[in-house]
């Protein structure tokens, strides 16, 4: 089984985005605070590593992975 990877686009002028954000934009948890909750406890990684930085600044080329999921950052079209 493959995982599929999913595109997560900047904004036009942003050179980041924090990564509880990303989780919350994409769906994957409820709301902001579950994304804060489910990166604290060590459940999300970027680029293979788990990484429990809520504000992490994750930018173009950083993958982040929770739940089966795995989500690419790529710049703004």
């Amino acid at each position: 089984m493959t995982t599929q990877t999913q595109a997560f686009a900047l904004l036009p002028g942003d050179e980041f985005v924090e990564l509880y954000k990303v989780l919350k934009v994409q769906g994957l948890v409820n709301g902001g605070g579950d994304a804060k909750h489910v990166i604290t406890e060590g459940q999300v990684t970027v680029n293979g590593e788990i990484d429990t930085r809520k504000r992490k600044k994750c930018v173009v080329g950083d993958i982040i992975s929770f739940n089966g999921a795995n989500i690419e950052i790529v710049a703004a079209q």
